[in-house]
């Protein structure tokens, strides 16, 4: 007989409904696993999918402002501490309902991330056993991996969750990591439990405004880390909150709420304040004799302030990382159209970019010459918005008189100030056609020479051009030169549309970390904004972010911080049924863009989307007509 794992042979204990081998499962997971099957869950089953209103999310939300705030800036910090892992972050209310997600786009578009939305319960009775239940039960941290989840079609899942509590020990909320199983990453826990602490201590910061708070350890190298004490007191030496670590450094002494802090420490508080008071490390003890250091976080303030994850002390870690990219480039296609690039800049071959307006193609044209590697300017010229007589001279320089209005001094031209760079001709579809003469001469002998001058100059430049005019069309026109077409367009890259791009969430994340680093945008505001037409594209996104910026003053981006118009626009994509509920209305939207794509093919929608056909045709009944597969 084939010898069996510890899991395998609890899984199938499970599934025999016998009791579970001893040592097999770690006691969290088995008292789960009975618990569940005590009230009938059967582990082969579909678990109960219970999303509750959107009224019930946002009331919920406007509950735990304070906490939300706090959480979504660590989970945004989180996020990029652990990108590019398949993962999803999550945030959940003390019974286990998800508030927010911040995703990565691969997991958010797979079948756990359509089933962890914001309304999604996961207490153990609707889905079995998993992270974020079982943390909300025991009331701290768990980590639940793979096939230890309760239902078998969770066994793809790794979870981490961690309780966040107040200084009463209540549990107010909830973090949690899943990623795909075999993206596991055992430090993921230590992380979300790290991000839980800061969110305690940062709600100590925000609800203790007018209190001193005062960080305490026995090393002082430890004091600026999660492990410190974090006490806040009154100017009357009153204890109004402390932190986990503190309450563990005290153990034995009454330190709670309500006590004074001479219970607490063997000292005099009005001559220890003024020692902290005056940036010095007060050494004490506390009433049992263990010697501490001390030092002042924060001097009470008169007036509540708004404060976020990054006013309270830093991280005993390092957040250094890569550094981001100026643009994402995700999206297949537009990867596939820039993979010559290298060999492309190596050959010196001039490259042209397409795409509409906003698309990103000076963006481009910068990431091209950084990978060329040229040790020159580069140099952008807007074609369109030189005058045509004086185009020849702006580009090739002119001499001292050379005409009228001319410059005192003369000019060398932009093509010499891009020698050894790169020279971006921007609009190129605008030059005029005397001018398209010589810039196809100069494009051939890659010589210069003055308006007004008598001899030639030899530069050397990478060329690039632009523009979001079909060149083709107006070579067939006769109002563009056939042979400098060919020239420029050695290497043609198309830009893609916004709304087509597949890379649409990685943009939107990037364009707000651009606009306002350290600031959470959550998956559900990204759906919102996915649905838009976007006909300005990159550049449209990002107004329309800086004034989601503008609107969401919480220091975070989430659906109520869009305009109404985008949401108008967002749910009129959505099933009548569905329309009036953003969180329903964004499977609904998928469903029915996926449904499109596939020109009506209910069955081959059903399949990418993991849906029965039943599920399918409730969205897109009104449809018509409906195809099948194998039917016209």
């Amino acid at each position: 007989m084939q010898h069996l794992s510890g899991m395998d042979r609890a899984r199938s204990a499970l599934e025999r409904g016998e009791r579970f081998p001893a040592g097999l499962l770690p006691e969290l997971v088995a008292e789960s696993w009975q618990r569940c099957r005590d009230i009938g869950l059967d582990p082969n089953a579909t678990p109960r999918e219970e999303v509750l209103p959107f009224a019930q999310v946002r009331r919920k939300r406007e509950e735990t402002e304070g906490l939300r705030r706090l959480a979504l800036a660590e989970m945004q910090l989180l996020y990029s501490q652990i990108a590019g892992s398949n993962f999803m972050i999550a945030l959940g209310d003390a019974s286990g309902m998800v508030l927010d997600t911040i995703s990565d786009p691969v997991f958010a578009e797979s079948a756990a991330g359509r089933a962890i939305i914001p309304g999604s319960r996961w207490d153990e009775r609707n889905r079995g056993t998993n992270a974020l239940g079982l943390a909300a039960m025991a009331g701290q941290p768990v980590a639940i991996y793979g096939r230890e989840h309760y239902f078998a079609s969770h066994a793809h899942l790794s979870c981490m969750a961690a309780p966040i509590v107040d200084s009463h020990g209540r549990v107010l909320g909830l973090l949690d990591a899943s990623c795909a199983n075999e993206a596991r990453q055992q430090h993921t826990h230590v992380l979300v439990r790290m991000a839980a602490a800061q969110i305690e201590n940062g709600l100590i910061f925000q609800e203790c405004p007018e209190s001193f708070i005062l960080a305490f350890h026995p090393r002082g190298e430890y004091l600026d880390t999660l492990s410190a004490g974090l006490l806040a007191i009154s100017r009357d030496g009153v204890v109004a909150a402390l932190n986990r670590p503190g309450i563990a450094l005290l153990a034995g002494l009454p330190a709670a709420a309500g006590s004074h802090f001479q219970d607490l420490f063997d000292g005099d508080f009005g001559r220890t304040i003024d020692t902290l008071l005056n940036g010095g490390v007060a050494a004490i003890r506390d009433q049992a004799g263990s010697a501490v250091l001390m030092v002042c976080r924060q001097i009470g303030q008169r007036r509540p302030r708004l404060l976020s994850a990054t006013t309270v002390p830093v991280r005993g870690v390092s957040q250094a990382g890569a550094r981001t990219p100026d643009f994402i480039c995700e999206d297949e296609g537009l990867r596939q159209a820039i993979a010559d690039l290298p060999e492309a800049v190596a050959m010196q071959m001039p490259i042209h970019l397409t795409g509409e307006t906003g698309t990103g193609k000076e963006l481009m044209a910068r990431h091209i010459h950084e990978v060329s590697g040229r040790e020159g300017a580069f140099v952008a010229v807007n074609c369109g918005a030189i005058a045509e007589q004086l185009f020849v001279a702006e580009l090739f320089g002119h001499e001292r008189g050379a005409f009228t209005n001319a410059r005192h001094e003369g000019s060398a031209g932009l093509a010499r100030a891009a020698h050894k760079g790169t020279l971006f001709l921007d609009e190129v579809a605008d030059i005029p056609l005397a001018a398209q003469t010589a810039l196809l001469r100069f494009l051939d002998s890659m010589e210069v020479r003055a308006v007004g001058g008598q001899h030639s100059h030899k530069i050397d430049v990478q060329i690039v051009s632009a523009t979001n005019r079909d060149l083709r069309e107006l070579v067939a026109a006769r109002a563009f030169r056939s042979d400098l077409f060919y020239r420029l367009a050695a290497l043609t890259i198309a830009l893609p549309p916004l709304a087509v791009r597949t890379d649409f969430a990685l943009v939107a994340q990037h364009l707000v970390q651009k606009l306002a680093p350290g600031t959470a945008i959550t998956d559900a505001a990204i759906a919102l904004l996915r649905r838009r037409a976007w006909p300005g594209n990159i550049r449209e996104l990002r107004s329309a972010l800086q004034k989601a910026l503008i609107r969401g003053k919480g220091g975070f981006i989430d659906e109520a911080a869009l305009d109404d118009a985008s949401q108008e626009r967002a749910s009129a994509t959505a099933c009548p049924a569905c329309r009036q509920n953003p969180l329903a209305s964004r499977r609904c939207s998928e469903i029915r863009a996926i449904f499109a794509a596939t020109e009506g093919n209910i069955s081959a929608t059903a399949r990418q989307l993991g849906l029965s056909r039943t599920t399918v045709y409730k969205h897109v009944a009104e449809e018509r007509p409906l195809r099948e597969e194998g039917r016209p």
